[in-house]
């Protein structure tokens, strides 16, 4: 089992967000995970920086601390040789640090670019031709591909790192999942779902299961399920809303009913190091080893205080 931190992006400006990575060495997690947005999901959230820019910062303010995306989409927005540029110089200067977390997206992210935004089936085809073209450019020389959606012309990436980047698939369902266990090294899930990990393991897949928990610390339960509601609250409305909505306004109409009640039955909220146990708990015990710990609480160094002083070494005995 290794613990993680979620760096929340679109709630903290990038500085803020590579010190919240320094800190996190400090306080002793094993890896930090940053979403890679162009929008934040709702108004209280007023940032948005470029996740590869704030992982180059990261890593060269730390040592040893593991970084990774969590999760790009290497289509529309991107183009996937793109991605697999970014992530091996990425991975060069972070010595190896680096896991690329990839997923099928978001209209909230890639609509900006005016390419429109596919249904679900074909986000999945155009997901597997990006990971084999990531893949093709980083066995080194030139290379073309020419796929049903994305091509690729007489290219290639010069710096290549030594060990490549683990690449971890998202998955909210079991075509993803599959998707992760035949073309991923590693799974990456939002939910403690054990059929997920089935289809993982049934498609091939044998490497780390990835998953984000959602917590909120803060010295009352009712402060942290309030932050929680004010941060948060698009994570309650599942995959089917959160990959179509284009923009935050939207998000704060689809959560207008959404209350501090709502996300105290889903977060570990509060001060109690055994509320936060039991959610964790449920990811471990549905087969998940790397828990990265989301803080939807106001306070990110009082959350950090408290899983170096408490947190964290309840969590070893899972």
């Amino acid at each position: 089992m290794r613990i993680g931190f979620k760096l929340i992006a679109e709630a903290y400006s990038p500085t803020e967000i590579v010190e919240q990575a320094v800190r996190a060495e400090e306080a002793g997690f094993d890896f930090v995970e940053v979403s890679d947005h162009f929008h934040p999901w709702v108004s209280e959230h007023e940032h948005s920086g470029f996740a590869f820019s704030m992982l180059a910062a990261i890593a060269a303010r730390t040592s040893r601390i593991e970084l990774a995306t969590g999760v790009t989409c290497p289509f529309i927005r991107y183009h996937p040789a793109i991605v697999a540029q970014a992530a091996a110089t990425t991975a060069l200067l972070a010595d190896g640090r680096f896991t690329l977390g990839l997923g099928a997206g978001e209209r909230l992210n890639e609509h900006v670019v005016g390419r429109g935004w596919p249904a679900v089936a074909r986000r999945h085809e155009m997901l597997r031709e990006s990971i084999e073209i990531i893949r093709l450019l980083w066995s080194g020389g030139y290379h073309s591909y020419e796929g049903k959606h994305l091509q690729l012309e007489d290219a290639r990436v010069f710096d290549l790192p030594d060990p490549l980047p683990r690449i971890a698939v998202a998955a909210g369902g079991p075509a993803a999942a599959r998707i992760a266990g035949e073309l991923g090294d590693a799974l990456f899930t939002t939910e403690p779902r054990a059929d997920l990990i089935a289809a993982y393991r049934q498609a091939g897949g044998d490497g780390p299961r990835y998953a984000e928990v959602p917590l909120a610390w803060a010295p009352s339960i009712e402060e942290a399920a309030e932050s929680a509601r004010r941060l948060f609250r698009f994570g309650v409305t599942g995959w089917k809303v959160q990959a179509e909505l284009p923009n935050p306004v939207n998000f704060d109409a689809a959560t207008e009913l959404v209350t501090a009640d709502h996300m105290a039955g889903q977060f570990g909220c509060g001060p109690d190091v055994s509320r936060h146990l039991e959610v964790a708990k449920k990811f471990a015990d549905a087969g998940y080893d790397r828990l990265a710990l989301i803080n939807a609480g106001p306070d990110v160094d009082g959350f950090l205080d408290f899983f170096s002083k408490e947190l964290g070494p309840a969590l070893n005995d899972l």
